[in-house]
């Protein structure tokens, strides 16, 4: 697209909108294999909005690391001397916005995924969709709350290869 100042005057193309993303995705260290990913963060959008009416504006920073790298997090902030595969931080500061930071061990996916016998894909996704439904309130300590997390993760997979397919 052009810009027409006069009939006989034409300057250079406008810049391209800069589009916004809800979810942002960085690597630590590590190659996630991560794709689509502008998909999966209109798909985290709709997620929070579905789970939490109030909220205006979400802005997650997904960090894949090393288990390295999350041990030591999860020793320095929840004081926990185990390996994990996520470890999620609320920063929200108001009802209206949802800010959350979330580091995924790319290790313990990958172990994670043969461990029960699905793809690499599929597990990182239920994991990234693990850290928004914790911000979004769900817990996942008590049997009851695991059970109700597990069914919300094979929602989200179901919807997202959905869309992914349509």
């Amino acid at each position: 697209m052009y810009v027409r100042l006069y009939s006989h005057c034409l300057l250079r193309p406008l810049p391209k909108k800069q589009e916004y993303m809800p979810a942002r995705f960085y690597e630590q260290e590590v190659t996630s294999g991560l794709k689509n990913k502008r998909k999966l963060s209109a798909f985290l959008d709709k997620l929070v909005s579905k789970h939490l009416k109030k909220v205006k504006s979400t802005s997650l920073t997904y960090i894949f690391c090393t288990d390295d790298h999350l041990h030591g997090m999860n020793q320095q902030f929840l004081n926990h001397n185990t390996l994990t595969d996520i470890i999620t931080f609320d920063l929200s500061e108001g009802a209206d916005t949802l800010n959350g930071e979330i580091y995924i061990s790319v290790d313990r996916v990958k172990e994670n995924a043969v461990k029960f016998g699905v793809t690499y894909t599929d597990e990182l996704h239920r994991v990234i969709f693990h850290g928004a439904l914790h911000l979004c309130g769900f817990k996942d300590k008590k049997a009851e709350d695991q059970a109700l997390m597990r069914k919300n993760e094979d929602s989200c997979l179901k919807n997202y290869k959905k869309e992914l397919a349509g």
